[in-house]
């Protein structure tokens, strides 16, 4: 980055270069008009070819495909760019741009199945997009702020080492907001990013392009990062499915991000696609790959099927969080929630109320911890460039003075208590039938999708943040206009956050769009998080086959 130059000229020049190598690849969007039901309908192009690789959503029936040679690798991944390119046109989904490298990989690729008749590894193949915040070798990764432009990484991320190994193609980085610290997809260097069924939308954050680009068919399968929400976050608003793992069960190593060095709220990497079947091989190629080889911090934590089957094999015990005491839940998500606990109960799984008097706790001590440096990480990065502060990033960095050290370990000494008091509580907590809970169901989100700039409370994705465990989101319905309508009761709010969320709900303005839960586990319970999730949405998908 040329220390003379302005902000402005930088953003410039990185955006001609990325819109240099979209160029020979787009399309008129002028007809491709907001759609709330199938928006990847939106993307659609008119060569056959590229319908029936795109239109796949599972990782291993793609797979399936290269194996039998109905589709090659180049053939898969140009048209992934295609498609991709035209999201990206309706949305602003990308950043950096890594089509030529993409392209040459799938010729090589295809040269050796040629050769051998094999596929090259367990994702031969398969394209992947990352949020801008991974190490890929050559390209830069800003984190949304202008100035860590033009500082190409030396060498890739753990993560993206791994899946090279296994065949996967990287064929792009999207976006995410300045600092990465918000639940929008907005910064002054790419710009923002829309809500792919309709740009008067959010798609979410902080992970917001990946969201935008999986639901307009533009990418197979990508990964995030989640510090209080940011891939549950957009996954919820688009209605596809997201996982955040504990913190050391997957390798952050050469992921860089707003406050790194902090371990008090550790941020964690996790998948993101369009089906959760493609979410459970991933995580099980991941962790059976010996990432704590590469990653000092990852856990040395192999795949446990055993964990991953036991749950599918015995009637579960649920906890069920209706509130979180803070922010009340909009009609659609209370009706999925106890439309889905019904379910549940009828085949025959226990059901528990669970207590979350505990949560506003865990958040006010999680939002200590979000300033106690005084907003000095994010302040020099913002002002490296003399880039703008996005409204809500300067008010995070404005809203305490740093702390002292002592003042930080009587913090960290509360939340350890926290932990310990949850741990203890869901330890205790027992079925009518006597058993421990398994799993807990909750709401994403407060609220569905929301207009630009209107996410204030994410109190039930950050939870799970602060107390480390393993949360997916994934999708189990839609607004429902004529069912969705507000109590007859008037609700009293019961705090700003409270009044906020509730004035929010329009059912009319959102009616159609997606309603997403959250299953949780406990610290390190990935397998028994995804195995419960894949009972909970067969049971799901018969009983509204049946409707």
């Amino acid at each position: 980055m040329g220390s003379l130059q302005t902000w402005e000229e930088i953003v410039s020049q990185k955006r001609l270069i990325r819109d240099q190598l979209l160029a020979p690849y787009l399309v008129d969007v002028a007809q491709r008009l907001p759609q709330v039901q199938n928006p990847e309908e939106r993307t659609r192009l008119e060569d056959p070819s590229i319908q029936k690789i795109t239109d796949i959503d599972n990782v291993t029936a793609l797979l399936e495909c290269l194996e039998k040679g109905e589709f090659q690798a180049g053939q898969v991944i140009k048209a992934y760019i295609q498609r991709a390119v035209v999201a990206h046109q309706l949305t602003n989904s990308l950043t950096e741009i890594l089509f030529e490298d993409a392209i040459e990989q799938a010729k090589q690729l295809d040269a050796d199945f040629a050769e051998t008749g094999k596929l090259k590894g367990p994702l031969h193949g398969i394209p992947i997009t990352l949020k801008d915040q991974f190490n890929v070798r050559g390209v830069d990764t800003t984190l949304g702020y202008v100035g860590r432009s033009f500082a190409p990484a030396q060498e890739d991320a753990v993560l993206v080492q791994i899946l090279k190994s296994m065949g996967a193609i990287v064929i792009a980085k999207t976006n995410l907001p300045q600092s990465i610290m918000w639940a929008e997809t907005e910064n002054p260097l790419w710009g923002l990013t829309t809500n792919p069924r309709n740009p008067i939308f959010s798609p979410g954050g902080s992970t917001g392009g990946e969201g935008a680009l999986l639901t307009l068919h533009g990418s197979l399968f990508g990964f995030g990062t989640d510090i209080g929400g940011s891939i549950r976050i957009p996954q919820s608003t688009v209605g596809l499915y997201g996982f955040k793992p504990s913190s050391a069960r997957l390798p952050y190593q050469g992921v860089p991000v707003s406050t790194e060095g902090q371990e008090h709220v550790p941020s964690a990497i996790g998948p993101m696609a369009r089906d959760l079947s493609s979410i459970c091989y991933m995580s099980r190629l991941i962790a059976n790959s010996q990432p704590w080889d590469l990653d000092p911090r990852c856990a040395p934590l192999p795949w446990n099927d055993t964990a991953f089957q036991e749950l599918q094999d015995r009637p579960m015990v649920i906890g069920l969080i209706l509130d979180d005491g803070v922010v009340k839940v909009h009609p659609p998500i209370a009706r999925a929630l106890l439309e889905l606990s019904e379910v549940l109960k009828a085949q025959g799984h226990e059901v528990v109320v669970w207590d979350t008097s505990d949560h506003a706790g865990c958040i006010e001590i999680m939002d200590l911890f979000y300033t106690v440096d005084g907003g000095e990480d994010i302040r020099r990065d913002v002002a490296a460039a003399g880039e703008p502060f996005i409204p809500h990033v300067e008010g995070l960095v404005n809203r305490g003075k740093a702390v002292s050290v002592y003042e930080y370990w009587q913090l960290n000494k509360r939340k350890a208590a926290m932990q310990k008091k949850y741990l203890d509580k869901w330890n205790a907590v027992r079925s009518p039938s006597g058993r421990a809970v398994d799993v807990l169901l909750s709401p994403t989100l407060p609220h569905t999708t929301v207009p630009h700039r209107k996410f204030r409370w994410v109190g039930y994705t950050k939870i799970w943040n602060f107390l480390d465990y393993p949360a997916l989101t994934f999708p189990v319905d839609r607004v429902r206009a004529e069912l969705d309508v507000l109590p007859s009761e008037l609700y009293v709010p019961r705090n700003s956050h409270d009044e906020w969320n509730w004035d929010l709900y329009d059912a009319n303005q959102v009616d159609g769009y997606p309603v997403n839960l959250q299953i949780i586990g406990k610290k390190l319970h990935e397998e028994k998080v995804l195995g419960a999730a894949t009972v909970i949405e067969k049971l799901w998908k018969s009983h509204v086959d049946k409707l």
